[in-house]
């Protein structure tokens, strides 16, 4: 059963007592760590909310459940692909993929499932985000072969994770486009932050089978990587908050925000195993603090 549950899964008892089958499915799409999809919902919370259309549930809702889903099928795809490294790095080598207790061909028929929720949350969407969200594939379809071929792959999943920023904000308008491409470039540098922290867990396995990091890249000035990161994603949000309002009180919104980011930062031990990894799952909170902005600044 040890072997079974990987050391980072937040919800070790509800995991373990599912069958063996479908706790390898919900595994395999890390159900049993919620933070990937909050840190993919957030960002498509912030395009809506930032719109100033109200809370908009149904439609936030329906992007909570894509989120999910999208995720998953990506966890996925990425694990069909990286079997052969997963099974090098200690952490990852207890993956049902890449252990042997999920074939290939029953993982592709579980992705496709995925898919097609994510199909049915699509349909639910205006034309013009349906392009938009259509648009994201290409580079999803990329992400997992980006640890081969630069020590930047955190940065392709900037590109993919934040996504939800443009699909939110097209949801509901389709002008002040350099807005939602603020809030999409602050929420790039912010994953970049958020993945760079997660990477630091697997330095010494990544360093021995060739996979590339911005951990292993910034070496000794990972602190100093982060920080930047997040003074960008900060100073990248103010500018989408300026644009729509022009308002300085309005920039104080993101004070909490910035500030929990700063805690990250200075607390952050890399020498830590458990320290890099609750500073990374604390970014569900950072999340939900830079939402909170959003809805004040787009309908206050």
């Amino acid at each position: 059963m040890a072997e079974a549950i990987v050391p980072d899964s937040e919800h070790r008892g509800i995991v373990a007592r599912l069958p063996q089958r479908v706790r390898d499915l919900a595994m395999l799409a890390r159900f049993d760590r919620p933070i990937g999809w909050w840190l993919l919902f957030w960002p498509c919370a912030w395009g809506v909310w930032l719109a100033g259309a109200g809370w908009q549930l149904a439609l936030v809702g329906w992007l909570l459940l894509g989120s999910i889903a999208m995720r998953g099928a990506g966890c996925v795809y990425n694990d069909i692909v990286d079997a052969d490294l997963d099974r090098q790095v200690a952490r990852t080598a207890s993956r049902p993929v890449a252990s042997g207790r999920v074939s290939a061909k029953l993982a592709w028929g579980w992705l496709l499932a995925l898919c097609l929720v994510g199909f049915v949350v699509l349909l639910q969407l205006r034309w013009q985000t349906e392009l938009v969200a259509l648009a994201s594939l290409v580079l999803v379809a990329a992400y997992p072969f980006m640890k081969r071929i630069t020590w930047w792959p955190q940065a392709w999943l900037g590109l993919v994770f934040t996504w939800g920023a443009l699909v939110g904000w097209v949801s509901l308008r389709g002008d002040q486009l350099e807005v939602a491409g603020a809030l999409y470039a602050g929420a790039f540098f912010w994953c970049m932050g958020y993945d760079t922290i997660y990477a630091l867990q697997d330095r010494e396995d990544d360093a021995l089978v060739g996979i590339r990091s911005s951990a292993l890249r910034l070496g000794r000035h990972v602190k100093s990587g982060v920080a930047l990161f997040y003074a960008a994603a900060v100073a990248l949000w103010l500018l989408a908050f300026w644009l729509l309002r022009g308002d300085p009180i309005a920039l104080l919104a993101l004070v909490p925000a910035a500030l929990h980011l700063a805690w990250q930062v200075s607390t952050l031990d890399p020498a830590d195993p458990a320290n890099p990894l609750e500073r990374f799952r604390s970014n569900r909170f950072a999340g939900a603090l830079v939402a909170a902005a959003c809805f004040v600044v787009g309908n206050a």
